[in-house]
């Protein structure tokens, strides 16, 4: 990508806002929180920066790099963040840009035509939120340096050099004041820094983790943009036959649109034979969670225009309704990428994009390009026809199901399943719901339990493995509609989470192979039938002791939820025969006062909480292990066994 014209980004393109002071005071504010995903952001933030470049035409490789102490250097060939002395604050540029707060280029249209930035808090609050700062840049002719520590200015800027090339590169140490953690994820980098790589075709994006013996180099560039991205998703399932090549639509807006009106679509689609949809969408390479209009002007296009060839091409009959978008959209994947000049986001997450001009066009170029593709492609355009009418007969299938489940609930004498140990009080912010496996571990938890808050569901065997099935044949199952029941939100069409009847659901299994599967069962299920219920925090894991170490002639002994726990309390005891260590494997082999006090009074206990962090990983990983692809588990398992440190057969 060539270098153009640098008069547009200058000194005189560097606004200024307001200043820094409250972003130590109230960090999460800015960045989301001070966990894990907050510290993440600050990478989020410098590299946004870089894309905004790329996007603007001027960078076309981006270096991520992990040092040993957990600083993290973010490096660019894009034009550099400009050094002259700043029109208003008569100081060079680059201090504004990190030491004032909504300082930067994109506040007008000249020196970034289309920014994921401009909503963001940029890379002033990253100074703000590091002890230590080194900012790095290339222009003008010269290398120009500059350090900060906590926001304020350490080392006045300085040229070190000189140079033909230009870009930026900033290393930073997040502050351990600040931050839970200040320890890098190394997958949580790779998924987002590959995403962006997608999103950006021939974007070279490389990313360097120091910290191991030897460094991990991974490089991602992608020719084919989100045309591979389709086929990366879809990589652990089965396409539709004659749709191994992605649908690949795109366009803009007329030439002779406002400057608000403008914007480019992207969308690639591709059919699966599974039975979820898997719909991403981005506006300005930020992934919109909720949605908003360019969402909402794709859905409408496919299901009219698929719709409207069905009729033209009598696969519907005149006396056939119409197929639903759900119909439509079981077992599709499709990335929906739209670039315009000025986003409005709803809220600071940027979660949903409310530009209700993205609506029309992304309506219109879809509506064209599938258009085009079905009358081009009858073949495959009989595919999709044929995939989305079984999908039609098992929603109407999925219909009489939750109907009969509503019938049965009325008749009973008692709506909730006979299984259900129900809590007394009403309150769903503060109850609780034990999932258990069988009734040995639902005898323990009921007697264990606090009956006004906390109550327990045992499950008969193994729930069924809803990746495989439609939704019709989940309901025929009882164990499902017995855990629908009891939760009280329904799923598909009548889910509302507002109902549900316990804020607190916790999966409760043995410490064993089978416990390990009957809860990746369960967490398969909340995924693909309760999203919402994973999204809202309400989805935990107990966490119940796998050793009790009881020195000799001692009453009460020691729980240990680790073997490293265990190690370490035994090389307490010079003696080997000083003391027992009791394995639990079931929950069964507690009694009532110790699963009590160890797994559900919420004092003692430790819960994870489930959630998906990153939406393309998650669905990948459902699909990998619990999709119809045996060859892909196999090979998972080949790949991640050295991984196991213990196992109970």
């Amino acid at each position: 990508m060539a270098k153009k014209n640098q008069a547009a980004y200058d000194q005189h393109s560097i606004k200024v806002l307001e200043g820094l002071d409250p972003v130590r005071k109230r960090p999460g504010m800015y960045i989301g929180s001070t966990s894990a995903s907050g510290l993440h952001h600050l990478v989020w933030e410098v590299v946004d920066n870089s894309v905004d470049e790329a996007m603007a035409g001027y960078c076309t490789k981006i270096k991520v790099t992990v040092h040993p102490d957990n600083s993290v250097t973010v490096e660019d060939n894009g034009r550099g963040i400009p050094v002259a002395r700043h029109p208003q604050k008569r100081i060079p540029t680059l201090e504004v840009v990190l030491t004032v707060l909504h300082a930067g280029g994109k506040f007008d249209n000249d020196a970034y035509k289309v920014s994921g930035g401009l909503h963001g808090v940029g890379v002033s609050v990253v100074n703000a939120l590091s002890k230590r700062l080194i900012a790095r840049v290339k222009r003008d002719g010269g290398i120009y340096e500059m350090e900060f520590a906590r926001g304020k200015t350490v080392r006045k800027m300085e040229q070190v050099g000189k140079t033909k090339t230009t870009g930026t590169s900033i290393t930073f140490w997040p502050d351990d004041e600040i931050f839970e953690t200040t320890v890098f994820n190394f997958d949580t980098l790779h998924d987002r820094l590959q995403e962006t790589a997608f999103l950006n075709k021939n974007l070279k994006i490389v990313l360097v983790d120091e910290r191991e013996l030897e460094p991990r180099v991974v490089e991602f560039c992608y020719s084919g943009g989100i045309v591979d991205f389709i086929k990366f998703l879809n990589d652990e399932k089965t396409v539709l036959p004659g749709l191994s090549r992605p649908i690949y639509i795109s366009g803009t807006s007329a030439p002779d649109a406002p400057a608000t009106q403008k914007g480019e679509v992207e969308v690639a689609m591709q059919w699966n034979t599974g039975f979820s949809e898997t719909v991403m969408s981005f506006a300005n390479d930020i992934y919109t969670d909720e949605g908003g209009m360019h969402l909402e002007g794709f859905r409408t296009a496919l299901t009219k225009t698929i719709n409207d060839y069905a009729r033209s091409h009598k696969l519907l009959k005149d006396k056939d309704p119409n197929l639903t978008d759900d119909d439509i959209r079981e077992g599709l994947t499709a990335v929906i990428s739209v670039k315009l000049p000025d986003p409005q986001f709803e809220g600071q997450t940027k979660a949903k994009l409310g530009s209700s001009y993205m609506r029309t066009l992304t309506n219109k170029i879809v509506s064209q390009g599938m258009s085009d593709y079905l009358e081009e492609h009858p073949n495959q355009a009989k595919e999709i026809f044929k995939k989305a009418s079984q999908a039609a007969k098992g929603r109407l299938a999925a219909q009489k199901a939750r109907q009969a489940t509503r019938r049965k609930g009325l008749l009973e004498s008692a709506s909730l399943p006979g299984k259900l140990a129900d809590c007394s009080v009403r309150d769903a912010e503060m109850t609780e719901l034990f999932i258990v496996e069988g009734d040995s571990a639902g005898g323990s938890a009921k007697m264990a339990r606090d009956r006004s808050i906390q109550a327990v569901l045992p499950l008969r065997g193994k729930i069924l493995n809803v990746e495989r099935v439609q939704e019709h044949r989940a309901l025929s199952s009882e164990t499902i509609t017995s855990l629908i029941t009891a939760i009280g939100t329904g799923i598909g069409p009548d889910f509302d989470i507002n109902k549900a009847r316990y804020h607190k659901i916790v999966i409760m299994t043995d410490a064993d192979v089978d416990g390990a599967h009957i809860r990746i069962l369960l967490l398969t299920f909340f995924y693909r039938f309760m999203k919402p219920m994973i999204d809202a925090g309400y989805i935990y894991v107990a966490q119940p002791p796998l050793y009790q170490l009881k020195p000799k002639g001692k009453k009460n002994g020691k729980y240990l939820y680790t073997d490293e726990e265990l190690a370490q309390e035994a090389a307490k005891f010079e003696d080997s025969t000083k003391y027992t260590v009791q394995r639990y494997k079931g929950l069964g082999e507690m009694d009532p006062e110790q699963l009590w006090a160890t797994t559900m009074e919420p004092k003692n206990r430790i819960m994870l909480r489930v959630t998906v962090e990153d939406a393309m990983a998650a669905d990948r990983a459902v699909a990998n292990l619990m999709g119809n692809q045996v060859e892909k588990r196999r090979t998972f398992i080949q790949t991640h066994a050295k991984d196991v440190r213990f196992l109970d057969i």
